[in-house]
């Protein structure tokens, strides 16, 4: 195991870079591959009896703070994160032939920063936010429709202000392993861990 800042190993993923540089480094190699969505990742969840739930969202911002994504507070997974404030998240991309997963505990964004990133989405996918109960059931797609049309002719002529159930989420990452194929299964895993957002990385191998 060793510290962030030691020796290089030519022979695989490098050691001593920041694993959030790192992680950087491979998006922006699979935004130009990937046919769609590279910031698409998968997000665990558990509720509260520890029963495990997942589900695929967008990353909307990494960086040394953690990793941003949005949804309904109300949603199932909104409701598990209350009860279990703690995720897993796994990036998979094919084209390039690599995976990142990461651990660790979420916040909620501020209401600051949650205004700012919704004032971007379309506004279609704004009256969208409002439109939807996210997870919970509906009568039939016409229930969906009626409320859209709700939600559009309210505010069709002016700004849609965000949801007041709507927010975002950040991970603070414990672990970050980066994996990367290599022929015959012989995959190469480094994982970085740190015991708490003030400490500094470990990193370690692992066999594949």
């Amino acid at each position: 195991m060793s510290e962030i800042g030691g020796p290089i190993d030519s022979g695989g993923i490098a050691e001593g870079r920041d694993p959030f540089d790192l992680f950087a480094e491979w998006m922006e190699e699979a935004k130009k591959s990937e046919p769609n969505e590279a910031n698409a990742m998968s997000i665990a969840t558990a509720d509260a009896e520890g029963r495990p739930n997942i589900r695929m969202v967008l990353l909307k911002g990494a960086d040394a703070q953690g990793f941003v994504f949005y949804t309904n507070l109300e949603s199932a997974k909104g409701r598990e994160l209350a009860a279990n404030p703690h995720v897993a998240l796994c990036f998979h991309w094919k084209s390039v032939r690599k995976q990142v997963r990461v651990r660790g505990p979420v916040t909620q964004v501020s209401d600051a920063e949650a205004d700012a990133y919704f004032d971007t989405r379309a506004k279609d996918s704004q009256i969208g936010a409002w439109a939807s109960a996210q997870s919970r059931p509906m009568e039939g797609r016409w229930a969906f429709e009626r409320e859209i049309a709700k939600a559009a002719a309210k505010y069709g002529l002016s700004k849609v202000p965000r949801p007041p159930y709507w927010s975002g989420y950040r991970v603070t990452p414990l672990e970050i392993e980066f994996w990367r194929d290599r022929p015959f299964r012989l995959h190469d895993r480094l994982v970085y861990r740190r015991d708490d957002a003030n400490a500094p990385w470990r990193t370690e191998r692992l066999f594949p």
